[in-house]
């Protein structure tokens, strides 16, 4: 009887060793490898950078493949359009949904054309420079310059999170100088190295550019033509405050806090200053299975639970942003809805 009982739990065990490991890709309702398609046509920027790392960390809890196609957002939209069994997805950033509150030819209303996912990270590098030989040493002098006739000239990329920062600075002098908002200028340029080179050529007086990709100018000494200045950091003092204390380069987090609100005053309304988090988010096809939402949620929650992503986001100047689908959408429309009313407002 004890021997047929140890042979009952040698069987068992070698049952147990040699049946398959449950794994969470078992339950992925999406058939295949998956393709990741980013708003911007970009490998160097902020959303590309962003997107490998949250997909890296997916790929890895789903046990599948992933690949980020850097295509910009018209392609982007297209493919989407195309796949709606969850194997394309995109990424991208508010530009998604500032392009269509602008305008901007080939965007459309992403709530109403598609499904808004998840958000997962914050880019609080968004930011406006100067040269270093500028006459405007901080963002009060170029605001009341303009409000005093002083033509400023702003080098922006259209559409997006470039110009929600360049609507501000208008918005702000229409505030206290109703009638000079006109004094502030767009310059409409393309690349971060196309607003670069507006300033290096003195084509502008202002730019918009990002920690990231400006930090390095600004260690540059004074009389170097390329050297620049920040002069304002759209983001949240409290959204800046949660990066690593050595900042970013040369900068420490004490230093870009000394160019965010509360420290920088841009008037928003009469009680309110103007801040802005941008922040990336997945976009589904409109007819996308409910259940691959869901189990996009669930993954990205045991992602985020399991703690590492948060770390390699933090290693690249983002801020680790996780919402699910349901709370992501509540929370951008009504990011979307308090921009818009500054749009509209200027568009009067």
């Amino acid at each position: 009887m004890k021997r047929l009982l140890i042979s009952a739990q040698a069987a068992l065990l070698a049952a147990t060793l040699t049946a398959p490991l449950y794994s969470f890709a078992d339950d992925n309702p999406i058939r295949g490898n998956i393709r990741v398609v980013i708003g911007s046509k970009s490998t160097g920027g902020d959303t590309y950078q962003a997107s490998s790392i949250i997909t890296q960390a997916l790929a890895k809890k789903l046990d599948t493949n992933i690949k980020v196609d850097a295509v910009g957002f018209s392609a982007a939209y297209k493919a989407l359009k195309r796949v709606p069994n969850g194997s394309t997805i995109m990424i991208f950033h508010d530009q998604a949904y500032l392009g269509e509150l602008y305008g901007k030819k080939g965007y459309e209303n992403p709530f109403d054309n598609f499904i808004v996912g998840q958000t997962f990270a914050t880019n609080p590098g968004n930011g406006y420079l100067v040269p270093k030989s500028s006459p405007y040493k901080n963002m009060a002098e170029v605001l009341e310059a303009a409000g005093n006739g002083k033509e400023v000239r702003v080098a922006i990329q259209p559409g997006g999170v470039s110009e929600i920062g360049f609507t501000a600075m208008k918005n702000a002098v229409r505030l206290a100088h109703p009638g000079q908002e006109d004094n502030v200028v767009a310059l409409n340029t393309g690349s971060q190295s196309d607003k670069n080179q507006a300033l290096f050529d003195g084509l502008a007086d202002v730019i918009n550019g990002s920690v990231q990709a400006n930090e390095q100018y600004t260690r540059l000494p004074a009389d170097d033509q390329k050297a620049m200045s920040f002069l304002w950091l759209t983001a949240k003092g409290s959204t800046l405050e949660q990066a690593h204390e050595e900042g970013l380069g040369e900068t420490s987090r004490e230093q870009l806090l000394s160019f965010a609100n509360p420290a920088v005053e841009v008037p928003m309304s009469a009680d309110q200053n103007f801040t802005f988090d941008k922040e990336f988010f997945f976009i589904y096809n409109k007819k996308t299975d409910p259940k691959v939402i869901a189990f996009i949620d669930k993954a990205l929650t045991e992602v985020f639970a399991d703690g590492e992503v948060q770390e390699e986001l933090k290693k690249s100047f983002f801020i680790p942003n996780f919402r699910t689908a349901a709370d992501s959408q509540a929370y951008l429309k009504g990011k979307r809805d308090q921009y818009s009313s500054i749009i509209k407002a200027l568009q009067k």
